[in-house]
């Protein structure tokens, strides 16, 4: 009996890519089963990691059997855009900054770690990719309301918005298939330093 593929103990996703290659989201197993009823997919990438049974035929007693891969390519009537201005959440900026603080450069788990405005809120600053770095409590604690120069800390990278494919990654780290990051990390501009990791970083 075919088992439902898991990382780390999650139901890993499908990777959607637009006629053109671009990566635009992630599929459940469901949603690409419709794709294809809808004769949408134009071709695949990578190993099958769902297989899908369906009902018999009436004519062969044959059983319909969809084999989904773990990255997909769609068509439509129109080409389906990348997303340009990704959604900033916790989760994804300590993913884009690698679980370490930026400032003291250790590193730390998810509860572990806070949002930092580079260019503090009460000075104007944006809570925005370009303004916030994930800092540990205690650096977070010494900044407080200052600019980094002000209290002698010094960023160790600087803060910058995800390209889509980096976003994709950020977003769906904790079941993400080799070759799907192999596929997005194609596309990582020079400021990305994101890795697959354990789920120690999650707790």
């Amino acid at each position: 009996m075919w088992q439902t593929p898991l990382c780390g103990g999650r139901v890993v996703q499908i990777l959607r890519l637009n006629k053109a290659g671009q990566p635009i989201d992630w599929l459940s197993w469901q949603e690409a089963v419709c794709l294809y009823s809808r004769d949408l997919i134009l071709w695949t990438l990578g190993e099958t990691i769902f297989e899908i049974h369906g009902g018999r035929s009436r004519l062969t007693g044959e059983r319909t059997i969809i084999e989904l891969p773990s990255i997909l390519a769609c068509g439509g009537d129109q080409l389906a855009r990348q997303r340009t201005k990704p959604p900033l959440s916790n989760r994804a900026l300590f993913e884009r900054d690698n679980y370490e603080c930026l400032y003291c450069g250790n590193s730390y788990g998810y509860h572990e770690l806070t949002r930092d405005h580079v260019l503090p809120r009460s000075r104007g600053g944006r809570d925005s990719w370009e303004n916030v770095v994930a800092a540990c409590r205690r650096c977070n604690q010494h900044k407080g309301c200052h600019k980094p120069e002000d209290v002698g800390m010094e960023l160790r990278a600087l803060p910058f918005r995800p390209n889509p494919a980096e976003f994709l990654a950020l977003v769906n780290s904790r079941r993400i298939l080799p070759d799907q990051a192999d596929f997005l990390s194609r596309q990582f501009s020079a400021n990305c330093r994101w890795q697959m990791r354990s789920d120690r970083f999650y707790a």
